[in-house]
């Protein structure tokens, strides 16, 4: 199983969109994909389930939490499309168990890689949606992956964010994973008409070249029915506007880059 974290400190660039979507690419391919939930706002759960989930079902928060016996499988559901299976996040638990691993001891960086562990020939793919954070869920995401693809925007807080969030990935590779790899930068909401985009984004580009990281192309424009596909859980393959197929194609190019990625690598 190659497992891919989606990953930026920053809040509001488009993991979760960015993860549904290539979650529908890797169904479309054919391949077995499990999507793990590691935002406490829980918004990919929302998106890849037909119906609400009660909120006294186990999660991944009890997958992460010694107060729980609770292991993968027994929170693993169903989302959408057949061959997608989801690790979800439920109500407010996740938030508590980030503030039970902030004190936990030897080990709280690879709870979420041991419980991968035990499905991971179940898989062909796991997409981790991290927390919009540095802190221990992000950790554990990262230290339970083979490749981040970091999402970020072409604007200044972005650019600057960036430094922070290599140095993270970093600090993990040092001492919990060193084969983490990244895959590159995924630019979402791309407004190429806006001379704040072109410079933010050759400003973005400019330093994945200092740190020797690519920026997948196209970018993602901003357009409407992306945000709106994920928000009324239909695939982009499926949405009625003019140029869907189009941005679902991209999300479908970014995932055979990310595994041929892996594949180098190796």
């Amino acid at each position: 199983m190659i497992t891919i974290a989606i990953a930026n400190q920053k809040g509001g660039v488009g993991k979760s969109t960015t993860t549904y979507h290539l979650a529908r690419a890797a169904v479309r391919d054919g391949l077995n994909v499990l999507c793990v939930d590691l935002d406490p706002q829980g918004n990919l759960t929302s998106s890849l389930t037909k119906n609400p989930i009660p909120e006294d079902v186990e999660g991944l928060a009890d997958v992460l939490s010694t107060r729980s016996n609770a292991v993968a499988t027994d929170v693993i559901l169903p989302a959408l499309w057949e061959g997608a299976d989801l690790m979800p996040t439920v109500g407010e638990t996740l938030a508590l168990v980030r503030d039970e691993l902030v004190v936990a001891g030897a080990g709280r960086e690879n709870r979420l890689q041991t419980a991968l562990q035990s499905v991971s020939t179940n898989y062909d793919l796991c997409l981790i949606d991290c927390a919009p954070s540095l802190d221990q869920l992000t950790i554990n995401g990262l230290t339970a992956a083979n490749i981040v693809a970091i999402v970020t925007h072409s604007k200044l807080w972005s650019a600057n964010g960036l430094a922070r969030l290599l140095s993270t990935i970093e600090d993990v590779r040092r001492f919990y994973n060193p084969n983490l790899t990244i895959s590159g930068i995924i630019l979402n909401q791309f407004e190429a008409g806006t001379c704040s985009g072109k410079h933010w984004m050759n400003e973005l580009k400019t330093a994945a070249e200092r740190n020797r990281l690519a920026v997948f192309d196209p970018p993602i424009p901003k357009r409407v029915a992306i945000a709106d596909s994920v928000e009324a859980s239909q695939p982009l393959d499926q949405w009625p506007t003019p140029g869907a197929n189009a941005m679902a194609d991209i999300y479908h190019t970014y995932l055979t880059a990310i595994l041929n990625h892996d594949r180098t690598q190796q």
